[in-house]
């Protein structure tokens, strides 16, 4: 089949990275219904362990974005999303089969070694295509896409449940896969000339590795990000059990969740709009600075008690807040950590979306297991990574940036 050539519209650009960017969303969001049912049937004896099908598809996608940065680099951009869309089709008809927790958790681990060739060259490809804040524009209407998502996936697989089952959920993500991967295929030209790619050498490998994280700015940037994501997956991992243990909301939790990403996928319009004016650090201190408040707020209310309303409602607002802060920070970090690497843009975007990615897993999964009925570990775990984000993100310096 002969391959495309010319290069798509921006609007068109945008939507098949983002709806690859969406896997991600879909696959994490769209479980949250199901941890119950999953945790009783694969997991009767503690049902808590429910939430790792969570953290190790992220954990999967975090170890499998060593390689697919490289591979994109070598091989091209296009051919290593497919074969890790291929990679997740697989997994995910494993996972449909799973007898056992443990056979789950590996099926979603694989599921995640498969993502992370759409998530990392995805942003390999804007990178090729787009530069500074125009690439930070960019990824904020990509990320504004993953932030929707979210509002559909938990109703989507609520829905799902109630109709087939849980497993047929596994079934949505192959379908969701095959037509982003098939658009992929039919439409995108490959975005890396082959004169511009990097044989996979480890020599090479190594040689760019200690450029990254010879560059301040980038250095500051994955460990900002890992922070960022840390306290998102976080809540991720634990809000489904908050609406439905303490606040008995588990009926409506996927209305409530879909309600939340709606209102905070607001934040990368926002983002898309005044970035160009603020510029990339400044939003991103403003957004720390919010959710400190936001998170101090939850945990007075949380230790002090209070009526039902205020409780519940600092919860839900405090939520909107943990997702809202991805939306006006996580596109404008990559960009700055993008930015001064853009030769080597496949192995960059592997070490900056692993490092983050694994790092992040290792803040959350603990969090997570350590849900103790009230919102209370959640919000602290929030608030020092917040804050130690704040500190890292003005030790930036960008030359043409205050």
């Amino acid at each position: 089949m002969k391959q495309p050539t010319k290069q798509l519209h921006q609007a068109e650009f945008i939507a098949l990275m983002a709806m690859a960017a969406a896997t991600i969303a879909f696959s994490i969001d769209a479980m949250l219904p199901a941890l119950p049912e999953i945790g009783a049937e694969l997991s009767p004896t503690d049902l808590n362990q429910a939430q790792l099908i969570l953290t190790s598809f992220v954990l999967g996608m975090g170890l499998g974005t060593f390689f697919t940065g490289p591979l994109s680099d070598a091989f091209g951009r296009k051919p290593v999303m497919v074969g890790g869309a291929i990679v997740y089709i697989i997994a995910a008809g494993a996972a449909w089969m799973a007898p056992s927790l443990e056979m789950m958790l590996a099926s979603r681990l694989i599921m995640g070694l498969g993502a992370s060739g759409p998530r990392v060259v995805a942003m390999a490809m804007v990178r090729d295509i787009y530069g500074g804040r125009d690439m930070a524009r960019i990824m904020s209407y990509v990320m504004m896409v993953f932030a929707l998502v979210p509002a559909l996936a938990p109703t989507l697989g609520h829905y799902i449940i109630l109709a087939f089952g849980w497993r047929a959920i596994f079934v949505s993500f192959v379908i969701f896969t095959a037509i982003a991967t098939l658009w992929l295929w039919l439409r995108q030209p490959e975005t890396l000339a082959v004169a511009d790619r990097r044989p996979l050498k480890i020599g090479r490998l190594l040689q760019a590795t200690k450029e990254v994280f010879a560059i301040r700015t980038t250095r500051l940037s994955i460990m900002i990000q890992t922070l960022t994501f840390g306290a998102l997956f976080s809540s991720l991992s634990s809000t489904q059990q908050i609406f439905d243990v303490t606040f008995g909301q588990g009926d409506s939790f996927h209305l409530w969740f879909g309600a939340i990403a709606i209102v905070a996928s607001s934040a990368s319009l926002v983002n898309a709009k005044f970035v160009g004016r603020l510029g990339m650090r400044a939003i991103v201190r403003m957004t720390f600075i919010a959710q400190i408040i936001l998170s101090t707020a939850l945990i007075v209310v949380t230790l002090t008690g209070g009526p039902y309303w205020l409780t519940f409602g600092t919860f839900v607002i405090w939520t909107i807040g943990v997702f809202m802060q991805a939306g006006l920070t996580i596109g404008n970090l990559n960009a700055l950590a993008m930015e001064p690497v853009g030769h080597i843009a496949g192995v960059a975007a592997s070490i900056i979306a692993a490092i983050s990615t694994v790092g992040a897993v290792l803040i959350a999964a603990p969090v997570g297991l350590a849900f103790n009925g009230t919102p209370l570990p959640l919000g602290i775990a929030t608030l020092v990574c917040v804050i130690i984000a704040l500190l890292l993100t003005t030790k930036i310096k960008r030359p043409g940036e205050d």
